[in-house]
C-alpha cells in the first residue's frame, strides 16, 4: 500500500520540526493502516530528513533543531525497520559505515545525529561509540565488510587519533578497502587533506551528503 497524501504530509511535518512523538504515532497509524514500511522510508523519511540538511546548510535551521530531526527520525524508523524485519523483508543497505569519536574524546553529539540520518538514508551503520582506539575503527570495518570509515573530534587534543587511525589502516595494507570521511570541531579541511582522509565534514548533514558519493567512488590507490 502507498502512502495516503495525510500520512506523508504529517510524518513529513512532524520530522522536520522535530516532532518525535508525532513521528512515532503517524508511522504506527501508517503500519497499523498497510502502508508499505519501505515506501515510508524512501518517499517520507527520505526526503524529509534531506530537506532538514538543505536547511541546516543554509542556517535556516540551527544544531538544536536538527538534534530534535534526528531524535524524531530515530523514533519513527525503529518501527520501520522492525516491520520489515516481521514481514521477512529488509531493506538492502546503500552501503555499511562505521562510526565512532575518536580515542580520548567523548563528544558524540554530531556523531549520534550523523548516525540516525546515515540509517534513514539506506546505511547500515556500525557506531562505535566514544573513546574509539584506531585499532578498534579497524577491527569493526574488517568484521562488517564496511564502505566507509567515519571519525569524530572535538577537542583539538584527540585529533591525532584520526591521523593515527589512518595510519593503522596503511600500515597494515587495508587503507584501500575504505572511504575514510572525518568531522567533528576540532577537524577541516586542510587537516583532512593532510593526513590523507577521503572527506571532511562540517555537519552531519555534509556528512550524509559526502557518504552517498564515497560510496560510488572508486577504492583509493
Amino acid at each position: 500500500m502507498a502512502v495516503p497524501d495525510r500520512i506523508k504530509q504529517d510524518l513529513s511535518q512532524a520530522l522536520i520540526t522535530g516532532k518525535a512523538d508525532t513521528a512515532e504515532a503517524v508511522t504506527l497509524e501508517a503500519l497499523k493502516a498497510g502502508v508499505d514500511p519501505l515506501e515510508i522510508i524512501e518517499t517520507v523519511m527520505v526526503p524529509s530528513l534531506t530537506e532538514v540538511g538543505n536547511r541546516f546548510q543554509s542556517f535556516q535551521i540551527f544544531l538544536p533543531e536538527l538534534m530534535m530531526a534526528g531524535n524524531a527520525a530515530k523514533q519513527a524508523s525503529g518501527h520501520l525497520e522492525a516491520a520489515l524485519e516481521k514481514r521477512g523483508g529488509k531493506r538492502e543497505p546503500m552501503g555499511v559505515a562505521v562510526l565512532g569519536t575518536v580515542q580520548g574524546d567523548i563528544h558524540d553529539i554530531g556523531k549520534n545525529i550523523l548516525a540516525t540520518m546515515l540509517k534513514s538514508h539506506g546505511f547500515s551503520v556500525v557506531d562505535l561509540g566514544r573513546n574509539v582506539a584506531p585499532s578498534a575503527f579497524m577491527s569493526a570495518a574488517e568484521e562488517n565488510h564496511a564502505d566507509i570509515i567515519g571519525m569524530s573530534s572535538l577537542m583539538t587534543t584527540t585529533r591525532p587519533a584520526q591521523r593515527s587511525t589512518v595510519n593503522l589502516l596503511k600500515e597494515v595494507g587495508v587503507r584501500n578497502r575504505y572511504r575514510i570521511i572525518v568531522g567533528g570541531g576540532s577537524a577541516n579541511q586542510k587537516w583532512a587533506d593532510e593526513i590523507g582522509a577521503d572527506a571532511y565534514a562540517p555537519d552531519a548533514a555534509a556528512a550524509v551528503d559526502w557518504c552517498k558519493r564515497l560510496i560510488d567512488m572508486p577504492s583509493p590507490e
